[in-house]
């Protein structure tokens, strides 16, 4: 079985919705790290010395290759990504092993399959 491993950087108030739209997609998990801090082509404008980002999150997801690119759209298309400029990004890369998934394999065969 291959994998690829979807990064998403989102508005922490997205950080629900995108998960809920990749579980319905395929995705079988995911790992959060909350408060992450990201900056774009222009800097953040302050405001009396205080900056006015939005928190972000970054979720990891560890999909099959088959079902990485409905999951990654359907990701973008719930973070708003194309929409509104600033709201987060998603990428998607080769995974060369896991280990740690055998528990999941059988429900992923089983998700390939159906999808087939």
């Amino acid at each position: 079985m291959h994998f690829k491993l979807i990064l998403v950087f989102v508005d922490d108030n997205k950080t629900d919705k995108v998960l809920d739209a990749a579980r319905k997609v395929g995705a079988t998990g995911a790992t959060v790290i909350n408060n992450a801090r990201g900056e774009g082509i222009n800097k953040k404008k302050t405001f009396l010395g205080l900056n006015l980002e939005t928190q972000r999150d970054v979720i990891l997801f560890l999909v099959e290759e088959h079902l990485s690119r409905k999951i990654l759209e359907e990701i973008a298309r719930a973070g708003q990504f194309d929409e509104e400029p600033g709201s987060g990004i998603a990428l998607k890369i080769d995974v060369e092993d896991a280990i740690g998934v055998l528990h999941q394999a059988e429900e992923i065969t089983q998700a390939i399959e159906e999808e087939l």
